[in-house]
């Protein structure tokens, strides 16, 4: 019998099944794709109860429930095609005893690059050099930019994606610091140059803050009005994380404000953003707003499904995949 993949992701199942088949598949014949984006949850229930392996929504639009996991009692893995993976219960996977993949590292690259590019163009006010002088406008002395080298740069949360970023900005003079939850050893703070602080003085002493860590109910509203208070005047925020760690309505009011210089944001509470985001209001402030796109380069989107695809070979081979995010008992 032909093991069974249910893909809940855009690619058509023809495509998937030529990657696979590409991808060292020991028994090229000996499985299917059956495309369900466009099902309902409840067809896609019935087909759960056979498969072997799910292939997620990179697009995060379909989730992975609990009614799901409960159903997939022949189901080896869970691969999702992107870092992130907001959109499947976890919890309910774990509890049923399947081991749920993600991608990680794929896209770090990509991100490392987007922030450093934000943090210059925040301190150049290239949008609005741009937009004035697109307009037939000459503003050369009102643009007030500012060199990134001599800043101090405080990172927030420093995994993959911290690293790269710190290892980047070397070169540019910065004076960077870190808060972890969990604390780098003393050997990679030597090799990253880089100290720990505590949240509350990352956040006092640092001209740039760019946040890098996974929501949780303990990083949800992270940064909140009180900590963004504490903040250096003039400082700017950078955002790539998720939109739901940063209180939006309180960071508008310290733009809004001018206690704070400006700020890029790559991710937003809702997604698409909506009109009614107070952030999209700062005419003002130094903005660089972008829709979740620092992980989406060409060359990261093929990172990302190739292992991804390589995940379900191993398991389609009777292997182990890489990446799991769930321990199972």
């Amino acid at each position: 019998m032909k093991k069974r993949i249910v893909s809940l992701c855009t690619l058509g199942p023809e495509l998937l099944t030529m990657m696979i088949k590409g991808n060292g598949c020991a028994e090229p014949d000996g499985f299917e794709v059956i495309g369900a984006y466009q099902l309902p949850d409840s067809e896609i229930i019935g087909l759960l109860k056979d498969a072997d392996i799910i292939f997620g929504d990179y697009t995060f639009v379909r989730s992975l429930t609990a009614g799901m996991a409960r159903a997939a009692k022949k189901v080896k893995l869970v691969q999702q095609p992107s870092v992130g993976y907001q959109n499947i219960d976890v919890d309910a996977f774990t509890a049923a005893g399947i081991p749920v993949a993600n991608t990680a590292g794929a896209n770090t690259t990509s991100v490392a690059e987007h922030v450093v590019l934000a943090a210059l163009c925040l301190l150049k006010n290239l949008i609005m050099a741009h937009g004035t002088t697109a307009a037939g406008e000459w503003r050369q002395m009102d643009i007030g930019s500012f060199d990134l080298q001599g800043k101090s740069w405080g990172l927030v949360g420093m995994g993959r994606i911290g690293k790269a970023i710190a290892e980047r900005l070397g070169p540019f003079g910065v004076s960077a610091a870190y808060f972890d939850p969990v604390r780098l050893s003393a050997d990679e703070e030597k090799k990253f140059g880089i100290p720990f602080r505590d949240l509350e003085e990352l956040l006092k002493i640092s001209d740039i803050v760019s946040i890098h860590c996974p929501l949780t109910d303990e990083t949800r509203n992270m940064i909140s009005e009180n900590r963004i208070a504490l903040m250096k005047p003039g400082s700017f925020i950078i955002n790539v994380a998720r939109g739901e760690v940063i209180d939006e309505g309180a960071l508008a009011r310290a733009l809004g404000e001018k206690r704070l210089a400006g700020a890029a944001l790559d991710v937003f509470s809702e997604e698409p953003v909506g009109i009614r985001n107070p952030l999209l209001a700062m005419k003002d402030a130094r903005m660089v707003l972008t829709p979740h796109i620092a992980g989406v380069t060409q060359e990261s989107k093929m990172r990302i499904i190739t292992a991804a695809i390589r995940n379900v070979v191993a398991v389609l081979n009777g292997g182990m995949p890489d990446f799991i995010i769930n321990q199972i008992q």
